[in-house]
């Protein structure tokens, strides 16, 4: 099947109903979302899950479909290794075909920068007992045969893919099945607060009454937690993705050199992308965040092409409302998804640098070309946390492009943190006040 974006022209499938009342609601149908519902589902907990649009709308039916342990930020690690364990066993679970293989993630060296950066975060790799090894030039053109002489690879063969506008929609119906209550088309205009903690939700069709929420909500969270005065320096990157029409196998699985990145789908093509190459749109909340970004400023813009405003409604547009009323449309209301235009220019430019890397397929022919805006931090690790000035309120956002292949582990951690039972692994570095608490702002040694 040729992948095309989920868009609000797609069939309403979860259509509520909105209760009353439920133990916990999840704002937000992403992969982090459903699996949250799915967890807390699985606890006994009576679940509202409510999303603006449609499950999977934007970036978790929009990445590149890699589940990969490799590469990693060292904190994100042992979570990403449950993750990849639930995947395993979450077909069988789900009684769904989510498109999982483990058929291994292979980043290609540019150069001996490359390498050494390999090499260091093997370091990581042997610390948690992964498969990932290095590669010589001969085994790896043995492996990947190709034209762009690569010195050298990173490989871990246990690494996987899954079909992301298969799989997320797929996994929330397993959840509704499970007794998750879910409602698309239905914004979450804001929390209601009573005596100082969350009391409940206010969304487009009703309240529903809760103790505890989670806010899920990818690139939208910021402006909502901005809405109940928490300070979040989330951003977000439009980064555009292709499907190429079926063509012979070059590679079963995943991998990414400084300039493109390709992953081998189930209906015989790839998923083929610009790799690190992002636009960022600017907005207020750039200049309100710009101490927060400036290390990540500094480290390397080079793959980031900087555009002055970008479209009305999306989320840090300079025409999006800050302020509005639970009894008022919402700013989610207005762009149900983002739905952004694909850089076809990059597109063109991937083609020909597939083509060269693999001259005998050429340029490949493109079926369906998309782009989704990718939440991210100053650290580029999430936000996982309870937010302490609101109590009952806990933030599971920002995973900056990392969250398809962690979100099964990240919403067992989150489910288990709005339980008041242990995480399960160290999530310190992903607390919320390290933005506030005069804690550096620290990327860590990921590929």
């Amino acid at each position: 099947m040729i992948p095309f974006p989920i868009g609000e022209a797609s069939p309403v499938r979860f259509a509520g109903p909105l209760p009353r009342a439920c133990d916990v609601v999840v704002i937000g149908g992403g992969i982090i979302g459903v699996m949250t519902a799915w967890f807390l589902a699985g606890r006994g907990q009576r679940v509202f899950l409510c999303e603006k649009g449609r499950i999977a709308g934007e970036q978790s039916s929009r990445n590149w479909g890699w589940v990969r342990q490799q590469g990693r930020d060292p904190a994100e690690l042992p979570m990403m290794i449950e993750s990849l364990a639930i995947w395993k066993g979450l077909e069988a679970e789900a009684e769904a075909d989510l498109g999982f293989r483990q058929t291994g993630v292979l980043y290609l060296a540019d150069g001996d920068k490359d390498i050494a950066d390999f090499e260091a975060w093997m370091a990581h790799a042997r610390a948690h007992g992964l498969d990932t090894r290095m590669l010589g030039r001969g085994e790896l053109a043995a492996m990947l045969p190709g034209k762009a002489g690569w010195p050298g690879a990173i490989w871990t063969a246990s690494d996987a893919r899954a079909e992301p506008w298969i799989a997320v929609p797929r996994l929330a119906a397993a959840a509704q099945r499970r007794g998750v209550m879910i409602a698309e088309n239905c914004a979450a205009r804001c929390l209601d607060i009573a005596g100082g903690r969350v009391a409940g939700v206010v969304t487009e069709q009703g309240r529903v009454g809760a103790d505890r929420v989670v806010l899920a909500g990818g690139s939208w969270s910021a402006l909502l937690a901005r809405r109940h005065g928490i300070n979040l320096p989330q951003l977000s990157v439009r980064a555009t993705v292709s499907a190429t029409v079926p063509l012979p196998e070059i590679f079963a699985g995943a991998a990414s050199d400084g300039h493109f990145a390709m992953r081998r789908r189930n209906d015989g093509g790839y998923t083929l992308t610009p790799g690190a190459s992002h636009d960022f749109f600017i907005g207020p909340d750039a200049f309100r965040h710009l101490r927060a970004f400036w290390p990540q400023i500094r480290k390397d813009m080079s793959s980031t092409r900087i555009y002055p405003w970008g479209p009305a409604g999306y989320p840090d547009s300079w025409r999006t409302r800050r302020r509005w009323s639970g009894d008022a449309v919402s700013p989610f209301e207005r762009m149900r998804i983002l739905n952004p235009a694909p850089n076809m220019a990059s597109i063109e430019k991937v083609r020909d640098l597939f083509a060269a890397a693999f001259p005998a397929i050429g340029r490949p022919a493109i079926a369906s070309a998309w782009a989704g805006m990718i939440d991210t931090l100053p650290d580029v690790v999430p936000v996982i946390d309870h937010a302490a000035a609101l109590p009952g309120l806990t933030v599971a956002t920002g995973f900056s492009g990392h969250g398809f292949g962690i979100g099964p582990g990240a919403g067992r951690v989150v489910a288990d943190l709005v339980m008041g039972a242990p995480a399960g692994h160290d999530i310190t570095r992903f607390r919320l006040s390290r933005f506030s608490d005069g804690t550096p702002v620290t990327i860590g040694p990921s590929l």
